[in-house]
C-alpha cells in the first residue's frame, strides 16, 4: 500500500498536525493532541488512536497504560489540509489523565475556571506505574 495520502497531510515543520479527537456517539470533544506521519500511519493500521507525544518524544498509543483505548470510527481532513479530525469510541469512558471523560472540563464562569466534569477514577487507580 502506497504511503501518498500522507503526503496531502500540511505537516508543521517539525512534522506534526494538530489532531481533534471527538467522540462518535456523542459529538464530545474528548481531547486535542498531535500526531507525526508514523502515528497517523499505525492509526490507520491499527484502527486505534497512536500520537506523538511531545512532552515524552515518542508515540503515545492511546490507552496503553490506563486501557482507554480510542477505536477510531473515521478520519477527516480540514479544508487547509492541516489539522486532523478523528471520530472514536473511547473505551472505557475516560479520554484524559485526570479520570474525566473529557480533557475539556474546565469552563471560563465570571472571570474564573470551574470544574465542570466529575473525576470517574482516581488517575492513581489507573496509572499504577
Amino acid at each position: 500500500m502506497s504511503d501518498n495520502w500522507l503526503n496531502k497531510v500540511n505537516w508543521t515543520h517539525d512534522g506534526l498536525v494538530p489532531v481533534i479527537a471527538q467522540e462518535a456517539g456523542t459529538g464530545q470533544v474528548l481531547m486535542f493532541a498531535w500526531m507525526n506521519r508514523d502515528a497517523l500511519k499505525q492509526t490507520v493500521e491499527t484502527g486505534e488512536a497512536v500520537y506523538w507525544s511531545r512532552s515524552r518524544k515518542k508515540l503515545w498509543h492511546k490507552g496503553e497504560e490506563s486501557g482507554h483505548v480510542q477505536k477510531v470510527k473515521d478520519i477527516r481532513l480540514d479544508c487547509d489540509e492541516d489539522v486532523l479530525l478523528v471520530t472514536v469510541e473511547q473505551i472505557g469512558g475516560i479520554a484524559c489523565h485526570t479520570g474525566r471523560h473529557s480533557c475539556f472540563f474546565q469552563k471560563l464562569d465570571h472571570m474564573a475556571w470551574v470544574d465542570t466534569e466529575p473525576v470517574l477514577k482516581d488517575p492513581a487507580e489507573i496509572y499504577k506505574k
